[in-house]
């Protein structure tokens, strides 16, 4: 090869090399036009109305009001009179620094809010104004209207999306809203539809002059989907004014369907405090708040042992397993010794014989002791038996988290074998050693929701349906079929225990919630309460608790109440209960006397006390 032609060869192939490349971009590739539509061409979002919702009755709960953001794009800002915008957004400069460096951070390119929520009469100065702030410009939404003042734990509330949020779905972008706890954080994909987006054309001076290709490209928005609850709005209300000055909650359920009618927690808040500027402020107070509570929902997330009431679910084991029948009598003498110099006290008078019927009217420790140590003791071993207990328990949806359509929860616990084992060695425990499991005591625990479940549960002799808020969603099918979970107890079984309970309200520990031509079923519970003080199990005031159903054929509600330090089930759990039965089934309340005495009743003196031990002693 002649070399004289090397060097001007090579320099041609590299020229036509760039030729030919240069050519490609122009011609054949759009990345250079894409980039110059992309700086040409501004991308707004369009927001849909979010979701309203409603209670089960059609009553509007939840709906919309106009609100505004100040947006910002970092890499179209100028130089401004940042005295004058503060002003007008009556913030600081420290803050507006803050916020603008934040939107640097996150991206130069996109947009950032830097005021969220600008009320209507500042949206309108800002409005002649914001020509003069190049970089900012005004982007219209929506923020929550709540039309009540209850149900703030099951409605949950909306705030901005946070970088975690935005890690985990692409959909949002920083300043966007999204649903934070109860419906408004479940049902987040059907309450915010779908944003839209419309592209505009800019001139060489950043300004807009129209649609970009007349809206050819602009993405319609999808309409949020409304929610129909479950929930009775008028209940729950009912339910929280009678918690004034309590610590407690409310679970009611429609046996039939698992809807849930009540979910009362308190103290509680006016959701209208998590809406506008001052949410941030107002939900630190809330949170700050350690010793109430307010965003603690206890109907959910507290676990207490069920006390008394738990003696129902006993009786029905025993029966399933035939370790009892309805006649069986036991003797009770004010109490029992169940172990060498183990005594439980009764309050039943020296020389009574209950039968299963008495025995529950009567809530006697002494016959639910006999009966806990005849289920375990039908097994060659204590952990064959206490495991098998467990399962009938399991299956009233004890111990495990129900799968309710709302967010948190906790699973209550159902102790077996390996639990004592661990304890006290695999030889070194028998019924006895366990017996407050008899009565709703020891190592059980469980949340009110779970309670009102297996009441729910005996009320329908021997099913429930997973508790569930939602009934319907405009514009989309059921979401999921909600099946009857039948229980390992036959439905034969149920009817002693029933009349046991009918029998509590009639003549036994809870005639206080009677109720003129309503047959109610019910069982009170006073729950001891402890805690290790300097090392010492220390018992505080007992919590009342109660659960009921109505009518007792043809149930319409099933609940339980649950009222913190309360003393016994009959002072203020049974009454509660027994109001809210007869404002939900007649729509009204007679008993004036009775309700006057629980919405003006307190125990804010009781949550005053100081830790003070008093002696060990089981009540009913």
């Amino acid at each position: 090869m002649n070399r004289k032609l090397l060097l001007p060869g090579f320099t041609v192939f590299v020229a036509l090399l760039f030729a030919f490349r240069l050519g490609y971009l122009q011609i054949s590739s759009n990345n250079y036009q894409s980039l110059s539509e992309n700086n040409a061409v501004i991308e707004r979002p369009v927001y849909p109305e979010r979701g309203y919702i409603y209670d089960r009755n059609g009553t509007l709960l939840v709906a919309n009001q106009p609100a505004f953001d100040l947006m910002a794009i970092p890499e179209q800002l100028k130089a401004f009179d940042t005295l004058a915008l503060t002003q007008m957004l009556r913030i600081t400069p420290e803050f507006l620094t803050k916020k603008l460096n934040d939107s640097r951070r996150y991206s130069v390119k996109l947009p950032s809010v830097v005021v969220a929520q600008i009320d209507p009469k500042t949206h309108g100065i800002l409005q002649e104004k914001i020509w003069k702030y190049p970089g900012f410009y005004l982007q219209d939404k929506s923020q929550r209207a709540y039309h009540t003042q209850a149900a703030a734990n099951i409605l949950g509330y909306v705030s901005e999306v946070n970088t975690s949020d935005l890690k985990k779905d692409a959909y949002y972008q920083m300043g966007e809203l999204i649903g934070r706890q109860g419906i408004e954080k479940y049902y987040e994909k059907y309450l915010r539809g779908t944003k839209g987006k419309v592209y505009y054309q800019k001139d060489k001076f950043n300004r807009i002059i129209g649609d970009y290709q007349d809206g050819q490209n602009n993405l319609e928005v999808t309409q949020a989907n409304d929610i129909y609850l479950t929930l009775d709005i008028d209940l729950q209300a009912y339910g929280e004014q009678l918690f004034q000055n309590k610590r407690g909650g409310v679970v009611a359920i429609e046996p039939a369907t698992g809807e849930v009618l009540a979910l009362v927690t308190a103290p509680s808040f006016d959701p209208q405090l998590l809406v506008g500027r001052s949410r941030s402020e107002n939900f630190r107070v809330l949170r700050n708040d350690t010793v109430a509570k307010p965003l603690f929902d206890r109907g959910l997330q507290a676990q207490y042992a069920p006390g008394s009431p738990f003696k129902t679910l006993n009786a029905l084991i025993a029966l399933q397993e035939n370790t009892l029948s309805p006649e069986t009598l036991f003797p009770c003498d004010g109490g029992h010794y169940y172990a060498k110099g183990a005594f439980m006290e009764c309050h039943c008078s020296v020389g009574t014989r209950n039968n299963l019927l008495s025995a529950i009217y009567n809530s006697c420790n002494t016959y639910f002791s006999y009966t806990y140590r005849r289920i375990i003791e039908a097994y060659p071993t204590p952990q064959e038996g206490i495991n098998q207990w467990k399962k009938h328990l399991n299956s009233f949806g004890l111990g495990n988290y129900l799968g309710y359509d709302l967010p948190i929860g906790q699973p209550g616990y159902i102790p077996d074998a390996s639990l004592y084992d661990r304890v006290y060695g695999e030889r070194g425990w028998k019924a006895p050693t366990i017996i407050s499991n008899a009565i709703g005591q020891g190592e059980i625990l469980t949340t009110p929701m779970q309670m009102a479940n297996f009441t729910a549960a005996i009320a329908n002799r021997g099913f429930y349906v997973k508790p569930h808020f939602m009934k319907s969603i405009s514009g989309e099918p059921q979401l999921s079929e909600y099946e009857k979970k039948w229980t390992t107890v036959d439905s034969i079984h149920f009817e002693t225990v029933i009349e046991g309970m009918h029998k509590v309200v009639e003549q036994g520990t809870a005639r206080v919630a009677r109720i003129k031509d309503i047959e109610v079923c019910g069982k009170t519970g006073t729950v001891e309460n402890f805690i290790l003080l300097d090392g010492q199990k220390t018992q505080l005031t007992d919590h009342s608790m109660f659960i009921a159903f109505a009518p007792k054929d043809n149930p319409k509600i099933a609940l339980a109440v649950f009222v913190e330090n309360g003393y016994w089930g009959a002072r203020w759990a049974a009454p509660i209960a027994s109001l809210m039965i007869e404002k939900y089934l007649n729509k009204t309340v007679k008993r004036s006397w009775l309700e006057q005495r629980m919405l003006n009743g307190s125990l804010e003196a009781e949550y005053q006390k100081p830790y003070s031990g008093v002696p060990f002693k089981i009540n009913e």
